[in-house]
């Protein structure tokens, strides 16, 4: 059954239409199923003191689309005819953001609601091109506007419907409601064009394409393979940012497909690649982590962004590992080296915060210290900070190599054990055997 049971189409969306040339689809409560309960009070609370100060107020992009697909939105934003400064005038709890794109966030206990003022459409002038970057990228977009110039500034259709809460009405000026129905991921607008003002727009039309299960129109994806370097444009702790919503929303495993698809995730993580070539069970090894991520976040289990980064590099620690063991004597020197080059490396890339990196470090320094479990050192890496963590990825490293099944077999056993029979495990263990 369609989401939109009585659509009347003013507009195709077939091709995009300047702004000045589309026409407007009002769809009203008994043409369209939306679940008032999963929306937000605080965001019907500033909805509604936004209309009655008489502004305009409408919940906008992915909270719209996602309740017309019975989903339960992650975050809900809000647009508005007030500019930022008249929103902060309305609530106490307000902060204003941004210099690129200055947003109202008005905070409450457990939540923070987006509002942002209705933006005009890039001119193009003077003015214009001193907020855009030699490649094409928008730098700055603070010219105000109204409704209908704000829905075709958007990224994609199916992200500029708005909902107006106190007449149950949605207004869709570029054929979202009909993209939501024939699930489809399309543009607004020239598709390269777009793509250079934003690169990071082309992962977010393949985000999109994983987390719904979407097609994405031809016109839209053909760009996305010929302009990906310009994703090398975008600022690395921006697209850190990308990567936790790319792989940290419950769709991780579907999103890597799409990714290696369209010669994107090599991007990110350049240095996989020749891991994945080089080292059989590697690929395998991402597959499992990429699930099981996807299966904790279904059932609300808590995440750590590290733990997956560290999987994610495993392969590339291996190999240059081996490098720095032909030039030092002292394993544990070498691996230091080969964690600081691997993690240096994707830093110029993907700025990863050091409360990660050096998680990260922890886990793959713990899988040389698990296997020495003689005397008290058993206990003492039991005790560690990091000890889950690494034990978590024993036991993931063993479901693709079974040779270290054995290991963590016995390390379920010993956590598990009382005093007395930990120790009877630990003297169990075969003598080491002594280098020389």
């Amino acid at each position: 059954m369609s989401i939109i049971r009585k659509i009347k189409t003013l507009f195709s969306p077939q091709t995009a239409l300047p702004a000045d040339h589309g026409q407007t689809h009002f769809a009203h409560g008994e043409d369209f199923s939306i679940d008032k309960k999963r929306i937000s009070h605080n965001v019907q609370k500033i909805t509604q003191r936004l209309t009655q100060s008489d502004y305009e107020a409408y919940l906008v992009g992915g909270g719209v689309r996602d309740l017309l697909l019975d989903h339960s939105p992650k975050d809900f934003d809000v647009a508005t005819d007030a500019t930022p400064e008249q929103v902060r005038k309305q609530f106490r709890n307000c902060r204003i953001i941004g210099r690129r794109f200055r947003l109202a966030h008005v905070y409450f206990k457990n939540e923070l609601i987006e509002v942002s003022t209705f933006r005009a459409q890039q001119k193009n002038n003077k003015q214009h091109k001193k907020h855009v970057s030699e490649q094409g990228m928008v730098l700055r977009d603070n010219t105000y506007g109204d409704l209908k110039e704000d829905a075709w500034r958007r990224d994609f259709t199916i992200n500029a419907l708005y909902y107006d809460l106190q007449n149950d009405l949605i207004v869709d000026y570029t054929g979202g409601l009909n993209d939501i129905n024939e699930k489809v991921i399309r543009i607004i607008g020239d598709a390269k064009q777009r793509y250079r003002e934003d690169p990071v727009r082309m992962l977010r039309a393949l985000r999109f394409a994983a987390k719904l299960d979407f097609d994405i129109a031809p016109k839209t994806a053909e760009p996305i393979t010929a302009l990906k370097e310009l994703i090398w444009n975008v600022p690395p702790s921006r697209l850190f940012e990308e990567v936790l919503k790319l792989f940290f929303t419950g769709h991780a495993y579907s999103t890597y497909q799409v990714l290696q698809h369209y010669g994107y995730f090599t991007l990110l993580f350049p240095q996989i690649e020749a891991a994945i070539e080089q080292l059989p069970d590697f690929e395998q090894l991402i597959e499992k982590a990429l699930i099981n991520t996807d299966t904790r976040i279904q059932q609300e289990k808590s995440i750590n962004p590290a733990f997956l980064l560290a999987v994610l590099l495993w392969g590339p620690f291996q190999l240059e590992l081996k490098q720095q063991k032909q030039q030092h004597r002292k394993i544990f020197i070498a691996q230091q080296q080969a964690a600081e080059v691997v993690i240096s490396q994707q830093l110029k890339t993907i700025t990863i915060p050091k409360r990660f990196t050096h998680t990260i470090k922890e886990i793959w320094e713990m899988q040389y210290r698990l296997p020495k479990r003689h005397g008290k050192r058993a206990y003492q890496t039991l005790e560690m900070r990091r000890f889950r963590a690494a034990y978590d990825f024993l036991l993931l490293r063993a479901e693709v190599d079974h040779s270290w099944h054995e290991l963590g077999l016995w390390w379920t056993k010993f956590q598990e054990a009382d005093e007395t029979i930990q120790a009877d495990m630990v003297a169990a263990l075969p003598k080491p055997t002594r280098r020389k």
